[in-house]
């Protein structure tokens, strides 16, 4: 029996019988197929559907969301017509080069590659002037515009950073995080039940004086679930594959606590500040800026050691990860280039960072390229930890939740001191106890006076 398919282009491959293919071409379908999306994926996870069977859909509506191992992507059509078939259920693996829905359109035409919309709707006189100055029209999707339209944005005052100066989808998020300075919860804060009442004693002794009524015994819980086996799929696939590669690495742990007092009155100082310019400053801009400090003086902690274990390599760059706690589990996105960052830029980055998160929009950019990593455990809770190295990385730390307790000042006092603990791991095969030491003091000292930053800042 013959075998074929129509492929993206309306032709036949060898894959269905002749009838099929009659029924296809007399029906006009198209057989819409998973483009190779980069980076050597084979294979993603259908999380979200956005059309149904039946829907009507345009050339960049949005068909669904799909999860590889690095990051989510959303999928488009590249045909006006009808959904007639969906072939994956939510949470099923997508191959590419595989069908994913099948589309009936008007006729079938060879497919031109994804362009850009060049923007065209009516604006307003000052708009359209304001564009002319520039001497150029916006390009953007869709599905940007339609994202710009519904925050009340002028695509005329965003810069592009795209090919050709394209707004992208994070250009739009990251103009609205800069004039909103919100930042979007990353996991929802767990609710606090207050401690029962108590009991008034004289109501206790009378109700112990009444007669007690004896309580019917509680017949045993029957379980009616059962056992249930799922695959892995996204980040969990890549958790796995990391942590596995990560237990091979030997690992060094150092542990010590570090006085946040003074840095804490100067973040309330210049936490209004950074407000009007539209970005929240929490502490993790100044953890980071001080990692980086310290390691220009202990460069081997921003280091990799190779598979064979017989070359280093010393990154210029440090670009620290950021452990996040989100909707689709631990992801850690990074901060590039932090030592030729500001304070208030590595804020700014963060708030862009913590706003993808949110809304699972991390990209392969983000997620990839890190040399060091801090894990802000504290802010779920806990003191101390024992962090995993993430390979090919060397050295990574994780800090615990800021607590008051009482300590001696130098003069022999007692005073109130807000304290964080602070627990470092250490690939042991390059790097000795010494140097871990001394570069945690040396950043536990810029934090404890963060005047002392002023003077390494370049």
């Amino acid at each position: 029996m013959f075998m074929g398919l129509i492929n993206l282009h309306g032709d036949i491959d060898i894959n269905t019988s002749c009838s099929e293919q009659l029924l296809l071409r007399a029906a006009k379908f198209v057989q819409f197929k998973l483009s190779d999306i980069g980076e050597g994926i084979t294979e993603v996870t259908v999380k979200e559907w956005y059309v149904k069977e039946g829907d009507t859909v345009s050339q960049f509506d949005s068909i669904c969301e799909v999860q590889s191992d690095k990051a989510s992507v959303t999928i488009t059509s590249r045909y006006d017509g009808i959904i007639r078939k969906l072939h994956y259920e939510l949470d099923e693996i997508a191959r590419v080069g595989k069908p994913l829905v099948d589309i009936e359109t008007a006729t079938i035409k060879d497919v031109a590659p994804e362009e850009d919309v060049v923007e065209t709707p009516a604006v307003s006189h000052e708009e359209q002037t304001h564009q002319e100055i520039k001497g150029h029209k916006t390009l953007a999707t869709p599905a940007v515009r339609r994202l710009a339209m519904e925050n009340n944005i002028k695509l005329s005052e965003v810069v592009g950073t795209g090919k050709d100066n394209r707004i992208l989808k994070e250009d739009i998020l990251n103009y609205l995080a800069k004039q909103t300075g919100a930042i979007l919860p990353l996991s929802p804060k767990p609710e606090i039940i207050p401690p029962p009442r108590k009991r008034d004693a004289a109501a206790d002794a009378s109700k112990e004086k009444e007669p007690r009524i004896p309580m019917p015994i509680a017949a045993p819980v029957v379980l009616s679930g059962k056992d249930k086996t799922v695959a892995l799929s996204g980040f969990q696939k890549v958790m796995v594959k990391t942590m596995t590669a990560a237990l091979k690495i030997p690992h060094f742990g150092y542990c010590d606590e570090v006085n946040l007092s003074q840095l804490i009155r100067l973040r309330e100082e210049l936490k209004p500040v950074a407000q009007e310019r539209g970005t929240n400053l929490t502490f993790m801009p100044f953890f980071l800026k001080a990692a980086s400090l310290g390691l220009l003086h202990y460069p081997i902690l921003n280091a990799s050691l190779d598979e064979n274990g017989q070359n280093i390599t010393y990154k210029a760059s440090h670009n620290i990860g950021v452990a996040m706690d989100t909707g689709q589990g631990l992801v850690v996105p990074n901060v590039k280039n932090i030592e030729v960052r500001s304070v208030f830029d590595i804020a700014s980055e963060l708030n862009r960072l913590q706003n993808l998160g949110a809304t699972n929009q991390l990209g392969t950019n983000e997620l990839t390229g890190g040399t060091f990593t801090l894990s802000n455990i504290g802010t779920i809770g806990g003191t101390y930890a024992k962090p995993v190295i993430l390979p090919p990385e060397v050295a990574i730390g994780a800090l615990g939740k800021i607590q008051v307790v009482p300590r001696f000042n130098s003069k022999g006092e007692i005073v109130k001191a807000q304290i964080m603990n602070v627990s470092w791991s250490a690939d042991h095969r390059i790097i000795d106890g010494a140097t871990m030491s001394r570069f945690s003091n040396l950043w536990k000292s810029y934090l404890e006076n963060p005047a002392s930053m002023l003077l390494d800042l370049k």
